[in-house]
């Protein structure tokens, strides 16, 4: 598959992550949110393994692949989704968009500092125009940000993490297809969500029993669609085209996820939201090299 087609690919990945913006708002409402990302992420897990097993790609890791398996599930499942799931009830919408927005530039800073990849010079431009974006179409729905918190820090430490298990899973990514390495990492990392939901939710997975079929089929829908096919797919991407090409795509997750928001709860698309959209694209465009690539083509054509 060709970097234009992969970057096609991702755009749709971002859409179905911000579509799970408004479906995880109702879930999390529903239940303990750590309870039911537990399951949710084990759904995941399932549906790909079951994926993998229809083209017969599951194969046991190696023991040199074992580390970058618990690692993976350790930073991209335990810890991400943990501390996401705390930190956004501890702090407000706006902050935390404005945090996970600093996605594509701590992803290109990590790559030169552990990966020693060195995005261009309009690689870095558009990394700086998609957190503008990000900012710009955050900052439009809500005029005044909440003060920090131990909340942003949760948020914080959650994206960094994520990041450091890009990082992994490119490297893992050499030996270990990515799509095998994330029906690992959730299945694994599922049990790791679960203990901790003994914890701090303690009797809450039976409340299971008493959930009504429209929350089934949202968790459903969010764990296979969102979670299993969004999250192996996009770290197939990750293989293909390095962290910082991949992780500023994360930027349109934002935009989606006000659509996703103004469809199903009913919050509004201000003019100023699109133009934030307008400079997520530019962004894109630039951080991802695509910009690049078309140029490239052109000059080529243009010499026939």
């Amino acid at each position: 598959m060709n970097h234009l087609k992969l970057y096609i690919l991702l755009v749709f990945i971002m859409f179905a992550w911000g579509m799970n913006v408004p479906a995880m708002k109702y879930l999390t409402a529903e239940m303990g949110p750590v309870t039911m990302t537990s399951l949710r992420i084990f759904l995941a897990g399932v549906t790909v393994f079951a994926i993998l097993a229809a083209f017969k790609l599951i194969r046991w890791p190696t023991r040199a692949e074992w580390p970058y398996v618990a690692a993976a599930a350790l930073l991209n499942v335990v810890v991400h989704h943990y501390l996401i799931a705390v930190g956004i009830s501890l702090t407000s919408g706006t902050n935390s968009g404005l945090i996970i927005g600093t996605s594509p530039i701590m992803t290109a800073v990590f790559s030169l500092l552990l990966l020693k990849l060195s995005p261009t010079k309009w690689q870095w431009l558009g990394f700086i125009l998609g957190f503008t974006g990000v900012a710009a179409t955050v900052l439009a729905g809500n005029a005044e940000t909440s003060s920090g918190s131990i909340g942003d820090l949760y948020i914080l430490l959650a994206i960094v993490a994520q990041v450091m298990s890009f990082m992994i899973i490119s490297k893992a990514s050499k030996t270990l297809d990515p799509r095998l390495l994330t029906a690992y990492m959730f299945i694994f990392g599922s049990f790791g969500i679960f203990l901790i939901s003994l914890f701090l939710e303690p009797g809450e997975w039976r409340r299971f029993a008493e959930m009504e079929p429209l929350f089934w089929s949202i968790l459903i829908g969010s764990g296979i669609i969102a979670t299993a096919l969004g999250h192996m797919l996009y770290n197939h991407a990750l293989g293909q085209v390095g962290p910082p090409k991949a992780a500023i795509f994360i930027n349109l997750n934002t935009f989606f996820a006000l659509l996703g928001s103004a469809w199903f709860l009913g919050e509004t698309i201000t003019l100023y939201h699109m133009l934030g959209f307008v400079v997520i694209v530019l962004g894109v465009l630039l951080g991802s090299g695509a910009a690049e690539e078309l140029w490239r083509k052109r000059i080529q054509e243009a010499k026939r």
